[in-house]
């Protein structure tokens, strides 16, 4: 995306990217948002990544880079759910499925499924997750004792792979 030529602005932001820290929404609300290494002591139950939102194949090819190797921390269930049939191709084609099944993932069709606490994956009474969609309200994953974040693919594999929230490898 560019602007047109000619385009006059009011002031100009440069930001450095570099400088941005990875991020987190913690409960009770999307808008409630934090430093992901600020909550690096709550132990995580369940992460997921994708889901009918947020479900991009780039999302999994990059937590897939994180989990490269390794396998997810004793305890943790990780769950993978591609947006889109599209999507769940190119990961089979490009080894990103295997990656993912290969660190303990458990791999779940095109779905629409936990966030709108329908199926596969939702939480009991005091459960942690890490998740890549959309909400985090009380009981938007299950029980309304249950604890839900928001973050990045990157941050949720890490958290998977460590079993607390983290943005990198502990």
């Amino acid at each position: 995306v560019e602007a047109d030529a000619g385009a006059v602005y009011c002031r100009r932001l440069d930001i450095n990217l570099s400088d941005l820290k990875p991020v987190v929404a913690a409960p009770p609300g999307i808008d409630n948002v934090v430093p992901a290494d600020s909550l690096h002591d709550i132990k995580v139950d369940q992460v997921v990544i994708g889901s009918c939102t947020n479900g991009r194949y780039e999302d999994f090819a990059a937590a897939a880079a994180v989990l490269k190797g390794r396998r997810i921390a004793p305890g943790v269930r990780l769950l993978a759910i591609p947006a889109s049939l599209e999507v769940q191709q190119k990961m089979i084609e490009t080894g990103v499925y295997a990656e993912l099944a290969a660190a303990g993932a458990s791999l779940f069709p095109p779905t629409c499924g936990p966030c709108a606490g329908l199926h596969c994956g939702l939480l009991g009474d005091g459960e942690v997750t890490v998740t890549t969609t959309n909400r985090n309200g009380a009981g938007r994953m299950g029980s309304k004792l249950a604890k839900v974040y928001v973050a990045s693919a990157v941050t949720a594999a890490y958290s998977a792979l460590n079993g607390f929230i983290s943005c990198e490898e502990k």
